[in-house]
């Protein structure tokens, strides 16, 4: 899986997965299973209900095809069932939505939640002729849209059997903002710690409340927008600790005289070496952020 956007870091969601208690919304009764019913029991039986499903479904999808979109098999045989076992019931078709006079032919609606399912053979991120709910922009950038302009809804999925995306209202409109699962990889891989993270988060009890605002996914994006503000807080701190730490050793660093006799006659300015050490703070930020995202060649 991946996010991007920030929508839900990586971090929050490492704690849906190890259930950690000071993130709410993650005991079974919130999940609404029976008492004395535990999560990792309830997610298991999904999975093994899940896996012939799969099978079914890749077998279909192997057959040769000229021109279907594979949209029946993807849904008959793998969507409808994931959602109904993430506790959505049978998933009815939607007639799509009308906003300002403009149609978007999103294929499935939850109370406040489109969720548009399209065929293992069209792009997430393309438009793709003659298919309904792509055909005029790309089943992303559909759902993205929709999401943007609805006033009572916040969260949506969109997903082509082999990938599956938890979306939100987004204010950017340059970058998109998105947690994908890669549907293919896990089942064919038998990844089930992937699986238990889908599960957590996309189970229908995270989309439900009399308004988006009180979502366990709202809440939890709140809690790590709160993270990424004390994040910076404290970042503000440590850069100056830094900047400090850095000048005087390299000012008491026997190799650099040179540096002394600059700052004691005035050559170099003390702001400009302030200049200089925040730029290089920054710099190794920077290099820090790349090599923790996996960007580094």
């Amino acid at each position: 899986m991946r996010t991007e956007g920030g929508l839900l870091p990586v971090d929050v969601l490492q704690r849906v997965v190890n259930a950690d208690a000071s993130l709410p919304g993650l005991q079974p009764a919130s999940y609404h299973l029976a008492a004395g019913e535990r999560l990792n029991e309830a997610i298991n039986r999904s999975w093994n209900r899940l896996l012939p499903a799969w099978a079914s479904f890749e077998e279909a999808r192997r057959r040769p095809s000229d021109n279907d979109a594979g949209t029946t098999i993807t849904r008959e045989r793998w969507l409808l069932p994931l959602f109904q076992e993430l506790g959505y019931g049978r998933l009815q078709t939607s007639r799509g939505l009308e906003i300002e006079g403009k149609a978007y032919p999103v294929s499935h609606r939850w109370v406040h939640v489109p969720i548009h399912l399209v065929g293992c053979r069209i792009e997430l991120d393309r438009r793709t002729a003659g298919v309904a709910g792509a055909a005029r922009m790309s089943p992303h950038g559909l759902v993205q849209e929709a999401l943007n302009r609805a006033d009572d809804d916040l969260w949506g999925f969109v997903s082509n059997g082999l990938r599956l995306r938890l979306l939100r209202d987004n204010a950017s409109l340059t970058r998109p903002s998105f947690v994908e699962f890669d549907l293919e990889a896990m089942m064919q891989g038998e990844v089930y710690a992937d699986f238990v993270l889908l599960w957590l988060l996309c189970h229908q009890s995270r989309v439900e409340g009399e308004r988006p605002a009180q979502f366990w996914l709202e809440r939890w994006m709140q809690t790590a927008v709160e993270q990424g503000t004390r994040a910076l807080e404290q970042l503000r701190d440590n850069v100056q600790l830094a900047i400090e730490h850095l000048g005087a050793g390299f000012i008491a660093h026997p190799h650099n005289p040179a540096l002394r006799d600059r700052l004691h006659s005035g050559a170099l300015d003390k702001q400009d070496y302030y200049r200089q050490l925040l730029r290089l703070v920054y710099r190794l930020l920077f290099l820090f952020v790349a090599e923790d995202r996996d960007l580094l060649l």
